[in-house]
């Protein structure tokens, strides 16, 4: 099989829907769009979130709760995750297994399980996590963010 030879799936692609060609088409004269009215005319497009002029739901519905803007948010990696790497394990090698994103906050969580002693830098570790690595063996390492 060649590349010119390659067609699509039988059915799979339809004939564009041509209307207001005449009235043997089934498409013509208000070609589908109904009697007058603005919806009929060309270029109406509705705004999204309008209601007809009634008051729209965003904001009929109460204001709730608020953003922190001192919010940390850090990138996390289980300790099973870090149970198949080698060597010293920090946020630029984690960035380097494709692990996290580089030059994210790093925080270890203790899902999974660890059986080797791994020396690993990390921005956070919980408790879990720390008793884990440091019950195989391993160290933890906290940066100052």
């Amino acid at each position: 099989m060649k590349l010119h030879e390659l067609s699509p799936a039988k059915g799979s692609k339809h004939s564009r829907k041509r209307v207001g060609r005449g009235p043997g088409s089934g498409l013509g004269k208000t070609a589908g769009r109904g009697e007058k009215g603005q919806k009929s005319r060309t270029g109406y497009s509705s705004r999204p979130g309008f209601e007809g002029g009634q008051m729209p739901l965003v904001r009929r519905v109460p204001k709730r709760g608020f953003t922190n803007i001192f919010k940390t948010e850090y990138a996390v990696v289980n300790v099973g995750d870090l149970a198949e790497l080698e060597g010293e394990i920090n946020p630029e090698s984690l960035a380097g297994h494709g692990l996290v994103r580089s030059g994210r906050l790093v925080k270890v969580l203790g899902e999974g399980e660890i059986s080797k002693a791994l020396r690993i830098t990390a921005n956070k570790f919980s408790k879990s996590a720390r008793a884990k690595i440091e019950a195989a063996g391993g160290t933890c390492e906290e940066l100052q963010a």
